[in-house]
């Protein structure tokens, strides 16, 4: 049984904590009926959603967000720009909030508002800044009751439902799932639209593979990478962040195609290196990438088969590209939840943190 620190009086003391008590670990678990529950509302708002984008025709995509939101808009990019084919660039809220210079180029964009709170600050200021110079606003929102939806063009609702533990999970997997059901109405992509409609169950056997034996080598770590790239270099960022603020792990994500150029002089014998490959052209050289740490004496942890790898995190088989890194996050919330607690961390409690972050 894990223990963990928590705060009593005066001091800490260790309580036993078994993994599937946190409510990191219970929200976690929820997401794939989330998403089957809401899977008929979440298509007919990604409908609407996708209608106003084909007749504003953007000549490009912006996303505006902050922490795990901003790892989803990285997921968006990539995605958005395979499947639509629209450049799409992250857009600082400063840019508007602080500096008030907001380009009036933004009237030939779309705007996406990605945020679980829809209450900081800066995103309100750059909601109102966007509809000033004339750009579609559309919030990917989990509260709909909140400023910023009254402030976007159109509300997408990711429908994950109340998400109490600091630590974002459900919120994120809900977040990309509305992105792909989106982006499949967008292009009218039935292949893709399936895909989505079957990321339940692919959720659910995810859940259930075994990755315990990643469990020590991360546990007992100091550092470690995190590599993506493509459509999984945000879950690369997002599981980088997880192990930061769960279980106060230095973790740093990495890209794929990026880590050979000086951050591998850190990875000798012993360092951690856990991967998501990608499931489309850019795991090309993967496998390569993957032997030449392991010859230097890193330890290999992959999140799928077929790549080579010290420790292989099994996930299921015959997911879609853009959805096979959805599942693999999901998979990965509750290891994180076992290695915080293995290190002694509360992960539903991080130090220093809250659930709301007002930015300005």
């Amino acid at each position: 049984m894990a223990q963990c620190w928590y705060r009593q009086g005066r001091g800490l003391e260790r309580v036993p904590v078994q993994p599937a008590e946190t409510r990191m670990f219970r929200e976690a678990a929820e997401a794939a009926g989330r998403l089957r529950v809401h899977r008929d509302g979440a298509a007919a708002r990604a409908r609407v959603a996708a209608e106003a984008l084909k007749r504003f025709d953007p000549a490009f995509v912006a996303t505006v967000a902050r922490g795990s939101s901003d790892h989803a808009a990285t997921f968006a990019k990539y995605l958005i720009e395979t499947r639509v084919r629209l450049p799409t660039l992250s857009y600082a809220p400063s840019i508007s909030s602080l500096y008030e210079a907001t380009s009036d180029k933004l009237a030939r964009a779309a705007i996406f508002f990605l945020s679980q709170s829809g209450r900081s600050p800066d995103l309100l200021k750059s909601a109102q800044a966007a509809g000033e110079a004339g750009a579609l606003r559309i919030g990917l929102l989990n509260d709909v009751e909140t400023p910023l939806a009254e402030a976007v063009d159109i509300v997408v609702p990711v429908f994950a439902g109340p998400e109490l533990s600091v630590a974002a999970t459900k919120s994120f997997i809900a977040t990309l799932a509305a992105l792909v059901a989106l982006v499949a109405e967008w292009t009218d992509d039935a292949v893709l639209r399936e895909a989505w409609r079957a990321l339940p169950e692919g959720l659910d056997a995810a859940w259930s593979q075994d990755w315990a034996e990643a469990v020590a080598p991360l546990a007992q770590a100091d550092n470690l990478f995190v590599l993506g790239r493509g459509l999984t270099l945000g879950i690369a960022h997002e599981a980088a962040l997880k192990l930061k603020e769960t279980a106060g792990l230095h973790a740093e994500a990495f890209s794929i195609a990026e880590v050979a150029h000086g951050p591998m002089a850190l990875a000798g014998r012993g360092f951690p290196v856990l991967i998501f490959p990608p499931h489309d052209a850019a795991s090309e050289g993967l496998s390569d990438l993957i032997a030449a740490l392991s010859a230097r004496g890193a330890v290999t942890l992959v999140a799928g088969e077929g790549f080579g790898g010290d420790i292989i995190l099994k996930l299921p088989s015959g997911l879609d590209p853009a959805t096979a890194p959805i599942a693999a996050i999901q998979r990965f919330y509750r290891l994180a939840n076992e290695v915080a607690l293995a290190r002694g961390f509360d992960p539903d409690r991080p130090p220093f943190l809250s659930k709301v972050t007002e930015t300005l």
